[in-house]
C-alpha cells in the first residue's frame, strides 16, 4: 500500500524520492509537517498529491497578515430563515490542511491553528468542536524572505513532528519535469490508491512497532546531549524525545520491520530536532550550523549493541 502511495507521488514530484519518503513517514507518525524551502520546489503540489493519494478531505489556507483567526477556525452567523445562529466551519475542518506560507500570518492567527494542532479541537464562540481524524497540518514557509513575515514561536514549532526541505532536482530530473508538464500537470490525472480509514489503521500499526528499552534509552541520551551541548542555547524537550521515537517507529514500519533499529533513530534526528534547538550567538558567528551540531550530538552518544547488555538491560562488565 505504501509503495503504491510512493509511486503515485513520484508521478508528480519528480526526482525527490527522499522528500516523498519523509512526507509519508510524517503522515504515518500522525504528526504535522513543516516544509521549509524556496518557492517553486513543489511544496504545495506535494501536499495536494498526498491528499489525493489517500482520498482525504483537503483544504488550503493562504496565510497573509490580514488573515483573521475566524478565517481559519470558522464563525457563528445568524440565519434569518431559521431565526437562529449557525456555525460556519472554517477550512481547518479537513483531514489534510495546507497552511501555505504560515509565517505570513499574525501571531494571533497562528495561535488559532496551534490549538487545532495541539488539541485536535477548535473553539468557536466558546464552544469546542472536535476535529475528525486523521487531522494533519502540512505547513510551508520561505526561508529567505523575511519582509512581512512573523517568525513562528518555539511553542508552535515544537508541534511540528518534522521539518525538512524538498530541494532542487538534478539536471536530468528537471528536464524530465519540463517534458512531462509541457501540456498538462500530472496531478490532474492522479487517482487515489487508498483511503483515510486505511491510513488510520497504519498509524495505529506504527504505534505498535517494538521499541527495545535500550533504543528508548538511546533516544533519551541523544535528547539530553542537546541540552548540554556548548553551541546550543536551547536543547529539545521531552516531547521531542517522544516524537523522535514515533518517527523512528514510522521509518521501521515504512522499511517493512516491526522493530526499531538505531539507524532508524539516526535517520530521524535532524528532521525532528533541527527546528527545536537554538544556536548560541557566538556559534552562529563561528559559522556553526544546526546540522553540524546534530551530527556531533549523534556521534557523542554510544549506539546500543544488544550483545553488550544483559537480559535485564544492564551493561555487562568486561571482566565478567
Amino acid at each position: 500500500m505504501l509503495n503504491k502511495v510512493k509511486e503515485n507521488l513520484k508521478r508528480v514530484i519528480i526526482g525527490r524520492d527522499e522528500a516523498i519518503d519523509k512526507i509519508i513517514v510524517s503522515v504515518l507518525s500522525d504528526g504535522h509537517t513543516l516544509i521549509e524551502d524556496v518557492p517553486g520546489t513543489g511544496k504545495t503540489t506535494l501536499a495536494k498529491a498526498l491528499s489525493l493519494s489517500f482520498s482525504a478531505n483537503f483544504k488550503r489556507i493562504q496565510f497573509t497578515p490580514d488573515l483573521l483567526p475566524t478565517d481559519v477556525t470558522g464563525i457563528t452567523v445568524f440565519d434569518r430563515k431559521s431565526n437562529e445562529f449557525k456555525v460556519r466551519f472554517g477550512p481547518v475542518f479537513a483531514n489534510i490542511v495546507l497552511a501555505d506560507e504560515i509565517n505570513r500570518g499574525t501571531p494571533k492567527t497562528q495561535s488559532a491553528l496551534l490549538e487545532a494542532m495541539a488539541e485536535y479541537k477548535v473553539t468557536i464562540d466558546g464552544v469546542d468542536y472536535p476535529l475528525k481524524r486523521p487531522f494533519i497540518v502540512i505547513a510551508t514557509e520561505n526561508p529567505i524572505e523575511y519582509e512581512g513575515t512573523f517568525p513562528l514561536p518555539e511553542a508552535q514549532l515544537d508541534r511540528f513532528i518534522m521539518r525538512f526541505s524538498i530541494g532542487y532536482p538534478e539536471k536530468s530530473k528537471e528536464e524530465e519535469i519540463l517534458l512531462k508538464k509541457k501540456e498538462k500537470f500530472p496531478i490532474d490525472s492522479l487517482k487515489p490508491v487508498t483511503n483515510v480509514d486505511e491510513l488510520l489503521k497504519m498509524q495505529e500499526d506504527v504505534k505498535k512497532v517494538y521499541v527495545h528499552p535500550l533504543i528508548a534509552s538511546y533516544i533519551v541520551d541523544i535528547s539530553r546531549a542537546t541540552r548540554s551541548h556548548e553551541d546550543l542555547y536551547l536543547g529539545v524537550s521531552p516531547r521531542a524525545s517522544l516524537f523522535l521515537m514515533r518517527v523512528a517507529q514510522a521509518w521501521a514500519y515504512f522499511s517493512g520491520r516491526n522493530f526499531v533499529l538505531p539507524d532508524d533513530v539516526k535517520k530521524s534526528v535532524k528532521d525532528v530536532f533541527n527546528h527545536r534547538v537554538i544556536l548560541r550567538a557566538d556559534a552562529k558567528l563561528r559559522g556553526i550550523t544546526v546540522d553540524k551540531v546534530m551530527d556531533e550530538v549523534v556521534k557523542s552518544v554510544k549506539v546500543p549493541v544488544l550483545d553488550d547488555y544483559s537480559s535485564e538491560g544492564n551493561l555487562i562488565d568486561e571482566e565478567s
